[in-house]
């Protein structure tokens, strides 16, 4: 069962996981701050595991000149399976980025500087001795607004 210091330890996790998107601060060589060494990442452009789950971020987030995501709603659930060690993790999130000048270029002068999401985040995490850590995130677009990347296909 998650004690409700625990549910604040996971909600920060979530508020830092979107702050380091944002910041950019999930790299190659400093992802394992929130997450387990064989996270599984799960996102509509593919799934990846550990550190190639990281350079598929990194990499999708150097398609556009900023990034802004918002979460909301964190729900926190005990993993029966898992005992006091886990949790299952989900919430609302708002993504919204801003096209590169190449992008924007490449589609003429009344193209949408946004591409902008709306969806949920689900999650699993556990418990370490440095504090709670992703092990597996899935991101469940529900609707959005403007044109991916040029050569970004969707799924």
């Amino acid at each position: 069962m998650t004690t409700r210091t625990d549910h604040a330890e996971i909600s920060m996790l979530v508020d830092r996981f979107f702050k380091a998107l944002d910041n950019r601060e999930l790299t190659a060589d400093r992802w394992r701050g929130p997450f387990m060494d064989d996270v599984r990442m799960e996102t509509p452009l593919g799934t990846s595991q550990g550190a190639d789950a990281v350079r598929a971020t990194e990499e999708a987030l150097e398609r556009y000149e900023r990034t802004q995501h918002i979460a909301g709603g964190v729900l926190v659930d005990a993993d029966a399976d898992a005992g006091a060690v886990g949790a299952s993790v989900s919430w609302n999130a708002l993504m919204t980025h801003v096209h590169r000048a190449a992008t924007l270029q490449e589609r003429g002068g009344d193209a949408d500087p946004l591409f902008a999401a709306g969806g949920r985040f689900e999650a699993v995490v556990r418990r370490t001795a440095d504090g709670w850590r992703f092990s597996r995130i899935v991101v469940r677009p529900i609707w959005t607004k403007g044109r991916p990347p040029v050569g970004v296909d969707v799924q």
